[in-house]
């Protein structure tokens, strides 16, 4: 039974994943706007009830697959080391992602996530989306760290410094390479920018919420 259950789960997300590239593929070629629902069932060749069994809307084709990137630095503080602070855990968490070339944070050798990005920003209701849950994000960090300290401001004041500080670092990452800028150049000094950042931060935080 749990060989034939994994085996459903796996072509479930086997299906999903096939309906979110395709559709992204169309969005990108042809534009959000002038891609229905219905020809992206069609190019995945599925029915339109399926692509809305795993997708609640058309916004979600392109953002429910990422909609937990946007948790990031909250689960950089939410998992961190005894005696680490949020500024130490979030800064850890970027340069083991920037190490790895994460498309997250702009620095993956392959178009499509640049070329997606650029889908967002181009596409008014999906710029919304990704501002709505870049917000939240911020929001989640905040609430972690006020359920810690005990001082809800301070934590909207920290949460919103340490977004801050990684959004800059995405976008001088892909302005950069945009520029024309190989993804390589960008990477031999994205750790140093990516410490100086966080320690522009840690000058405020230094000595805010260390884990006991």
């Amino acid at each position: 039974m749990a060989e034939v259950m994994g085996l459903r789960e796996r072509k479930k997300a086997q299906t999903a994943r096939r309906i979110w590239q395709v559709a992204v593929e169309l969005f990108i070629e042809r534009g959000f706007d002038a891609v229905s629902v219905q020809e992206i069932a069609d190019a995945a060749e599925v029915s339109k009830m399926t692509v809305f069994n795993y997708f609640g809307s058309k916004e979600d084709l392109v953002f429910l697959p990422m909609e937990e990137l946007f948790g990031d630095a909250a689960r950089a503080v939410r998992g961190r080391r005894p005696g680490e602070s949020a500024v130490e855990a979030v800064r850890r968490q970027f340069l083991e992602m920037a190490e790895a070339r994460d498309p997250s944070v702009g620095l993956h050798p392959e178009p499509f996530a640049r070329q997606l990005r650029q889908l967002v920003l181009a596409t008014p209701v999906l710029m919304e989306r990704a501002f709505l849950s870049a917000q939240k994000g911020t929001r989640d960090l905040a609430v972690l760290l006020a359920e810690e300290t005990g001082d809800p401001m301070l934590a909207t004041v920290a949460a919103a410094m340490l977004s801050a500080a990684r959004n800059a670092l995405i976008e001088e990452h892909h302005a950069r390479i945009a520029r024309g800028e190989t993804v390589d150049e960008v990477a031999t000094d994205a750790a140093e920018r990516a410490r100086l950042a966080f320690d522009l931060v840690e000058k405020g935080l230094s000595g805010y919420a260390v884990k006991v």
